[in-house]
């Protein structure tokens, strides 16, 4: 994996940085939440720099490539923020709007964690369908 120089990576809410100067990516563990997902570690700066999106979302934007990159990294920002949001939001209140609107958060919850990881969920049920002697 190659790291291309002078893509700007989104960090969140606000907080951009030049692709080659960014040395290290360390998960939060404790107390994470909105706004805290990832210690990131800048050439240059003698603390890291918290950001709210996950070190695999802010690494992939570092080995893109091509025009629309850097809508496609918003997009992805803005659906890491409303995830956020959702996993904050309890079961009453999912139920209510589920009830009033027919809006069910917990189906945007589970097709937004697939799509931020990336599809493998989708790819291992792929896979199972073409098992030998599968009778599906």
């Amino acid at each position: 994996m190659e790291v291309k120089k002078g893509v700007i990576v989104p960090l969140g809410y606000g907080k951009y940085f030049v692709s080659h100067k960014i040395v290290g990516f360390v998960p939060i563990e404790e107390n994470r939440g909105p706004a805290r997902r990832t210690y990131v570690y800048v050439e240059g700066l003698n603390e890291p720099v918290v950001a709210s999106r996950t070190e695999s979302t802010m690494l992939r934007d570092m080995t893109k490539e091509g025009p629309g990159e850097f809508q496609a990294s918003m997009a992805l920002e803005l659906l890491e923020r409303i995830l956020a949001d959702i996993e904050h939001t309890g079961p009453m209140l999912r139920r209510s709007i589920k009830e009033e609107c027919g809006l069910d958060l917990d189906d945007i919850e589970e097709k937004a964690r697939e799509l931020l990881s990336g599809g493998e969920q989708a790819l291992d049920v792929q896979e199972g369908l073409f098992e030998k002697g599968s009778d599906a």
